[in-house]
């Protein structure tokens, strides 16, 4: 990660989550991995927002998704997906977005594409 952050490499595909409901999220964020590493990526995006600052309401919640999605990403669903994940460079977002590592493509037979 140390070259993206240095400019040396660039994120393979990117999906701004922020703004969605925790369902719709969830479900975008599981249909863009598979699509992402069927495509044979290794380095996403995943935008969540930083969360607005709350106004003192009883009930309001900000960043649910910034807290949530780093949780769904360690999933046992998404395990076969992931590999790994960390906080985006302030370029990239910051603390409103994570740098998502793919998991290689597995073939039928057990060898991985690339």
């Amino acid at each position: 990660m140390t070259q993206l952050r240095r400019g040396r490499r660039e994120v393979d595909a990117v999906i701004d989550l922020h703004g969605l409901r925790q369902e719709e999220a969830h479900a975008r964020l599981i249909a863009f991995l598979r699509r992402a590493q069927e495509a044979g990526h290794v380095l996403v995006l995943v935008i969540t927002g930083k969360g607005a600052a709350s106004t003192g309401g009883l009930f309001e919640e900000r960043g649910v998704l910034r807290r949530v999605v780093p949780h769904w990403l360690r999933l046992p669903d998404l395990r076969s997906l992931v590999l790994g994940f960390e906080t985006a460079a302030p370029q990239h977002g910051g603390a409103g977005a994570l740098y998502v590592r793919l998991r290689r493509r597995r073939s039928p037979d057990g060898a991985s594409h690339r």
